[in-house]
């Protein structure tokens, strides 16, 4: 498994506006979207691609073009739907499929509720957007997934993670091409599995539900 914690001042910047519990939901939804943007970039940076000739206005020129099948971006709902518009931006192209996952509070395991994806992902890459990397459950359940449908290649982009999620998905994916990418990596999860110091239930802020 490779793992990318950015180091770029511009992403902690907007991480710690994202942190401040006096952030309003507005403010949060747009700062996750530029951030997903900016991690996107190292994300996307093994992208299949082919190679390509265009004419310019002058002389023919070598360039790239992403490879078929397309990617696949698949946000967990409901908070990865916050972070799609920032990936789709960068990569317009891509497919978009779709999981609804739900962790219950007690055991802290997920289950699948909903699902938009193609039937067979063979030979495809997948971008899973997912904000918090905490127990590492939730993701794990999607990657997994996505290699059972056939996905050859799986990248996480989550905007903070725990250490204990981390090593958890380490171990379950031995030998699988998996790559996570955080703009992040806190210090620990408390005892009822949240990240510390975390910025809280990144879907409650996302979408104003905060009490």
């Amino acid at each position: 498994m490779r793992v990318h914690v950015a180091d770029h001042p511009l992403i902690t910047h907007k991480l710690t506006v994202l942190r401040d519990e006096t952030t309003p939901s507005p403010v949060f939804r747009a700062l996750a979207e530029e951030l997903v943007t900016l991690l996107a970039y190292e994300a996307t940076r093994n992208v299949r691609v082919d190679n390509v000739t265009v004419r310019t206005p002058v002389a023919d020129a070598a360039g790239l073009a992403i490879s078929k099948p397309r990617p696949l971006v698949v946000p967990i709902l409901r908070a990865g739907l916050g972070m799609l518009e920032g990936m789709v931006k960068l990569v317009p192209t891509a497919e978009v499929g779709f999981l609804g996952m739900v962790r219950n509070e007690e055991t802290l395991q997920p289950t699948t509720y909903a699902e938009r994806l193609p039937d067979d992902l063979s030979n495809r890459q997948c971008f899973v957007l997912d904000p918090m990397l905490a127990t590492g459950g939730s993701l794990l359940a999607a990657i997994n997934y996505l290699f059972d449908r056939g996905a050859v290649d799986v990248t996480a982009i989550c905007l903070i993670g725990a250490p204990e999620g981390l090593a958890a998905i380490e171990k379950a994916t031995e030998g699988r091409e998996v790559t996570i990418v955080l703009g992040a990596l806190d210090e620990k999860l408390n005892e009822v599995g949240y990240i510390v110091p975390g910025l809280g239930d990144a879907g409650d802020r996302l979408y104003g539900t905060v009490g």
